[in-house]
């Protein structure tokens, strides 16, 4: 009897036997979270890189060499860029091809390399925020959709009652079960995703100041340049 018990109560078989909307509720919690996951990952490695590359440049430019050295390289970097150097080789080519140009004033050259930097710095953050969008709603949508589930097994369970003389706490116990493994999905689902979401969400931004200091500081440096 108890082994008979235990068997009927075990995950697989409350899963397996759990009513077709609620094991949906169950596959459609698994692939997202599944999806969560390799985003987490492929965020967590993207955002890395882009810091790295950062420093590194960063690092380069205020060792003091020639601007115009600095872009060469660039140049040469093609398939290792990162964000800061990008932005830095769209603002330099557009203050060269600006400031070759007769008859125009700093602060035209200046305008057009800080649009062309600006462009470049939009493109290179919607990068670093995609997918972040998905684990926000991972988070915020995934504990509902496992309730509903919960909600829904519960329905049937008290509903089979029904049909029972005698109702017990065995008859609504695997229902009720069932129900709940849906709303521990969806909590599986959405803890890791709205972790992630708060912690690379709070680096994009601290790289966006990077980016939008280092932009500043390059207007400066090239506005000195041509004074």
């Amino acid at each position: 009897m108890n082994a008979s018990v235990t068997q009927d109560m075990s995950i697989f078989y409350l899963i397996s036997s759990a009513s077709l909307p609620v094991q949906l509720v169950m596959v459609l919690l698994l692939l997202t979270s599944f999806m969560s996951w390799w985003f987490i990952f492929r965020k967590m490695f993207a955002i890395r890189q882009a810091t790295k590359q950062s420093d590194e440049f960063e690092d380069m430019f205020w060792k003091g060499p020639d601007l115009n050295k600095l872009y060469q390289n660039a140049g040469n970097t093609r398939n290792s860029k990162g964000s800061m150097e990008r932005i830095f080789e769209a603002g330099f080519r557009e203050f060269i091809k600006n400031k070759r140009q007769a008859g125009i004033d700093i602060s035209t050259v200046m305008d057009g390399t800080r649009r062309a930097m600006r462009a470049t710095y939009q493109r290179e953050m919607d990068g670093l925020e995609s997918h972040l969008s998905f684990l926000a709603t991972v988070g915020s949508v995934s504990p509902y959709v496992g309730l509903f589930g919960t909600v829904w097994g519960i329905m049937n369970s008290f509903r089979g009652l029904s049909n029972v003389t005698q109702a017990t706490i065995a008859h609504v116990a695997p229902g009720i079960a069932e129900a709940l493994i849906a709303t521990a999905m969806g909590l599986f689902a959405a803890i890791p995703a709205v972790i992630a979401y708060n912690r690379y969400a709070h680096d994009v931004d601290r790289l966006a100041t990077r980016f939008e200091s280092f932009m500043e500081e390059l207007s400066n440096v090239l506005q000195r340049q041509t004074a």
